[in-house]
């Protein structure tokens, strides 16, 4: 019996992701500073699109001395103060001059969580229009005066470095050991020893004084805090309650050029899409800060539950637009600039406060407590269950876990 080839007709239906339906997207889920280089770049590829930027001076958070012992908010004190607002400090205490205090911001706005710098310095410089050697300068300063000790390395080795030269124990058997990092990341302390040429007990000695170093000096700040850029919204309240705008400073005015070139149709739908933009994230903003105006009113312990899909049913958008939308986008509030996206937390206990408002509760504690006799998980647990937040230990260990806190025994006070 032999084979025979047929031809069948399928209808088949497919979403295909259009030159504009991506630049939507990407318009969408941009942040300020991201959606200025986009336009940038867009306008360097059609004159039609002209850009104008506000004339204004280098935006400083409004909240830099929020945490400067205001007594009617001792709640914020008590937290202490965000890395944002501690490296502002710092940077204000050096009394820099004008072309270093730009370079010092650039460098503030590049730091990680961690404390670390994420940007290469040649791209500081380039962002800057100056030479390396004037940000390694200024950098070389920040790192001599910042407390705690590593912050602005540029990566571990640097950061341990910075710590083990401030403590008087950078010699020989602690060089060994940063500038094998790798090896000893793996245990391999007999090779490290037998590479450098030292006493295997000289090395383990100073990988004892290794380990009580902070790899991440970054970490034990106000974890909500965003960086220090321009924010996308601003939240004020008024005499109506609650306000969000857009923070007219971070963006530049977008208008089509004047005649009848080519490439104007494509500005004309640029603008379109930046003001679909614009009012999605105000409503979405809107809504979230409206249901949480008591984190606006009281700090991040009063953080309710609430999830994406929820803001989704109530505007009637797509869940994923509400995750383009707030990724990336900070908010400037009284009390800080926080991510949207860390306002979206859920409850480990049906009925229970939110698990971000548990977590700033549990930093708070931290905060607080006796450096020389550090809370343990167990005395976390019962210290929230005391304040009407009933938690698993285990759960304060992944909360702990999450906020870069480490376990009592490496938060006691050296000696």
């Amino acid at each position: 019996m032999k084979s025979r080839s047929r031809i069948s007709v399928h209808q088949t239906q497919r979403l295909a992701l259009t030159t504009g339906l991506a630049t939507s997207i990407r318009i969408l889920r941009a942040d300020a500073a991201g959606l200025s280089r986009y336009l940038e770049e867009a306008a360097a590829e059609n004159p039609q699109i002209l850009l104008a930027r506000p004339q204004v001076q280098d935006w400083i958070p409004r909240w830099k001395s929020a945490f400067a012992g205001d007594a009617e908010r001792p709640e914020q004190e008590a937290a202490g103060p965000s890395l944002v607002a501690h490296v502002l400090g710092l940077v204000e205490a050096l009394r820099l001059t004008a072309a270093d205090t730009r370079i010092a911001m650039a460098l503030a706005e590049a730091l990680e969580p961690s404390g670390w710098i994420g940007r290469s310095l040649a791209s500081i410089a380039g962002q800057l229009g100056v030479a390396i050697p004037a940000v390694e300068a200024v950098l070389a300063r920040l790192q001599a005066q910042a407390e705690p000790t590593g912050l602005f390395a540029r990566n571990l080795a640097e950061c341990l470095r910075l710590q083990a030269q401030e403590a008087g124990e950078f010699d020989p058997p602690m060089m060994a050991l940063l500038d094998r990092l790798d090896l000893l990341a793996k245990g391999e302390i007999d090779r490290i020893a037998r590479e450098a040429g030292m006493e295997l007990a000289d090395l383990r000695q100073a990988f004892g004084r290794l380990r009580s170093y902070d790899p991440k000096p970054g970490a034990g700040f106000e974890a909500f805090a965003a960086p220090i850029r321009e924010p996308d919204l601003i939240a004020e309240k008024g005499a109506s309650g609650w306000i969000v705008s857009l923070n007219r400073s971070a963006l530049p005015s977008v208008s089509v050029a004047e005649g009848r070139a080519k490439g104007r149709a494509e500005a004309r739908a640029l603008i379109k899409m930046i003001e679909g933009r614009n009012a999605t994230l105000l409503s979405v903003g809107q809504d979230i800060l409206t249901r949480q105006t008591a984190a606006l009113e009281q700090g991040l312990g009063a953080l309710v539950p609430m999830t994406m899909a929820e803001i989704a049913q109530a505007l009637g958008l797509h869940e994923s637009t509400i995750s383009r939308v707030v990724a990336g986008t900070a908010v400037d509030t009284p009390r800080g600039t926080w991510w949207l996206r860390t306002l979206f937390t859920k409850a480990p206990r049906e009925g229970g406060p939110a698990a971000g408002a548990l977590r700033d509760r549990l930093a708070r504690l931290v905060a607080n407590e006796d450096p020389d006799h550090p809370l343990s998980d167990e005395a976390l647990a019962a210290a929230l269950a005391d304040r009407g937040a009933p938690i698993a230990r285990r759960t304060v260990a992944k909360y702990r876990t999450m906020l870069n806190l480490p376990p009592a025994h490496r938060r006691r006070r050296r000696q």
